[in-house]
């Protein structure tokens, strides 16, 4: 199995919610922005797609929150794929506070492409995330 790609986080204090914790929606911000970063990182440019017509979108988030982000926690999040059917493909992704390694997230983001039409499409550029 490969490397995970991480990309590395800080928690800013407007991300919490009135507990002084990182509310349940930042997470999804956190997740998307590791997503895209790890796609760039594959040589998959996001906006370029959207501008040749094929969109890459969710179809599905799965996240299990199993401990909280607090202020000035620095974090990774982690982004590996997987093939989830024939168009449809899973970013498996994990968020890890650095201080002490603990799991804080496990989720599990399903996506798929779609062309100008609006019809599913996995564009050679997407099939390429899951050659050996």
């Amino acid at each position: 199995m490969t490397q995970p790609f991480r990309l590395e986080f800080q928690v800013r204090d407007y991300e919490l919610d009135i507990q002084g914790i990182v509310n349940n929606g930042v997470y999804f911000n956190y997740l998307e922005h590791a997503r895209h970063e790890y796609l760039l990182a594959k040589g998959v440019d996001f906006a370029a797609l959207a501008q040749d017509g094929i969109h890459l979108v969710v179809i599905r988030s799965e996240l299990d929150y199993k401990a909280p982000l607090k202020s000035g926690d620095r974090f990774v999040v982690e982004v590996t794929t997987e093939r989830l059917g024939k168009v449809r493909f899973g970013f498996r992704q994990r968020v890890i506070r650095l201080a002490d390694d603990k799991v804080m997230l496990d989720g599990l983001v399903t996506g798929t492409a779609l062309n100008e039409r609006g019809r599913p499409y996995i564009s050679p550029a997407i099939e390429s995330l899951f050659e050996a």
